[in-house]
């Protein structure tokens, strides 16, 4: 069966559609199968399992992610620039796209420790998007290139410590930030000091990570 069916790409299309517009509450099977027009069988001759179908969706969104640190990576700038614009990048797609960004990183909800099964028939073998045979990498294993990018910028912008455990604790860091904005705890507690932009704390994280920027 073709993993790159109409139908196999118009329920991961649903799929993102329904989590960018009502979460991933909403992600179930026989919702995605009606909006996508077919019977709640449908689905399972490109998808298994509902968490593989799911893993279709969030493999979207570090596709969307990964243009978006390709993008601010291009931009002109020292090294510790270019951090930043990964950092905001990182943020604010956390902030714009909530259910998808939780989607992403839910790895007890997704197919984490096995490659992407594609629903192709035979003897359970997992394709690439090529349809060559070859293994897909696991999901969790999206993130290694954004993270290699971040480690390479870091290593440029700090001569001492390991630029892996620094971009590791930036990255955590990032996180945490992007996680307690959209659930509202950080506005909350910095409502004394008026409007925040969350950027500040991009620049916080940073100077706590790569030291203060200096001239």
């Amino acid at each position: 069966m073709d993993p790159h069916s109409p139908l196999r790409e118009r329920l991961i299309d649903v799929g993102v559609e329904l989590v960018l517009t009502e979460g991933t509450a909403a992600l179930g099977l026989r919702e995605i199968a009606r909006r996508a027009g077919v019977s709640h069988g449908a689905p399972r001759r490109h998808f298994p399992t509902h968490h593989s179908l799911l893993s279709a969706i969030a493999r979207r969104g570090f596709a969307d992610l990964g243009v978006r640190f390709a993008a601010a990576s291009a931009r002109n700038g020292s090294p510790r620039e270019q951090v930043r614009a990964l950092g905001c990048a990182y943020v604010g797609y956390a902030l714009e796209h909530r259910g998808m960004f939780e989607l992403m990183f839910r790895h007890e909800l997704l197919d984490s420790e096995r490659a992407e099964n594609t629903g192709e028939e035979g003897a359970g073998e997992e394709l690439t998007e090529e349809g060559s045979g070859r293994t897909q990498p696991r999901l969790r294993e999206s993130t290694i290139p954004l993270f290699r990018l971040l480690v390479a910028l870091v290593s440029r912008c700090r001569a001492e410590g390991d630029p892996e455990v620094i971009a590791a604790a930036l990255w955590a860091n990032l996180h945490g930030v992007a996680q307690l904005w959209a659930w509202g705890s950080l506005p909350l507690v910095l409502e004394a000091h008026g409007p925040v932009p969350v950027e500040r704390l991009v620049d916080a994280a940073l100077d706590a990570h790569l030291g203060p920027d200096r001239p």
